[in-house]
């Protein structure tokens, strides 16, 4: 029952939003002053365009292997994720993970009229060029998820630190159902 209705409100969200994750933990400094690590970011995706300035979260299709050398680089050696071959931006346990930056440029298609964009992490040394599939150099619509309208500081702690200690996510489990076991109605 609980999960259902978890699952119902996720769906609602998404119809609401417009946004295919309308929540997002941000998992790395790269933002950093204005978002930190473990800030949760609310999403929403209209169909207005999207100006420079503004904060969104992406995910990115990878045509080549990058180097941790590289992510480095870019990130200060404060990112947490990988990349996979020919798939999007990955944790180490292989899962998807929304980029969270800010769009420094706007360009627009003089063929179609539709509006691609160029991000950057605020604490990042360059754009997001190198993170972007071979050869790409802009963003376009369907690879972002949405724009940042809120954030609630500190509250998605709770998933990183389950995520990268998986045993305090096994005893958390492990308590609840101990819980439910021997609970009494």
């Amino acid at each position: 029952m609980i999960v259902t209705s978890a699952l119902i409100i996720w769906k609602a969200l998404m119809c609401v939003t417009g946004s295919e994750s309308p929540v997002v933990v941000v998992l790395s400094g790269s933002m950093e002053p204005g978002f930190k690590r473990g800030d949760i970011l609310f999403l929403h995706m209209s169909k207005e365009p999207i100006r420079a300035g503004e904060i969104v979260v992406f995910n990115i299709d990878l045509w080549i292997l990058r180097t941790h050398e590289t992510l480095k680089y870019l990130y200060k050696g404060q990112i947490i994720f990988s990349f996979g071959h020919g798939g999007a931006c990955q944790d180490g346990l292989g899962r998807e993970i929304p980029i969270v930056h800010r769009v420094i440029k706007v360009h627009e298609r003089k063929d179609t009229g539709e509006v691609d964009v160029l991000t950057k992490g605020d604490n990042n040394y360059g754009d997001d060029r190198l993170l972007y599939a071979h050869g790409q150099l802009w963003l376009q619509r369907h690879q972002i998820m949405g724009r940042a309208v809120g954030f609630l500081p500190y509250v998605g702690w709770v998933t990183i630190i389950m995520t990268e200690k998986p045993i305090i996510k096994y005893i958390l489990i492990g308590a609840l159902g101990l819980l439910v076991i021997t609970s009494k109605d």
